[in-house]
């Protein structure tokens, strides 16, 4: 089902999700921070952040937020089912 929509809608739709958790999701340029730096979760100032490196592929970018946001009570918020279903099933989509 969720194949059918377009990466870039899936993502802003998890993206909005996040931001119901009160997560804001920034995207960042990993590639001269001279640190080996993963996008992911992370708290700044009291400030709940989901950090991605912006130069991914969108695909992946999908995976990796749709994986934390797995873990988050999203069964209790209003979600379309095409992005629930990518939510549940994303540790079975091929890397």
């Amino acid at each position: 089902m969720y194949f059918k929509m377009k990466p870039e809608q899936l993502y802003q739709n998890l993206k909005d999700i996040a931001e119901k958790f009160s997560i804001k999701v920034s995207e960042r340029s990993f590639r001269n921070m001279g640190l080996k730096v993963k996008s992911g979760f992370c708290k700044v100032r009291g400030e709940s952040l989901f950090i991605i490196d912006k130069h991914i592929l969108i695909h992946k970018k999908n995976r990796t937020l749709a994986s934390y946001l797995s873990k988050m009570p999203h069964e209790d918020i209003y979600v379309l089912p095409a992005v629930r279903e990518f939510i549940r099933n994303v540790d079975k989509i091929k890397r």
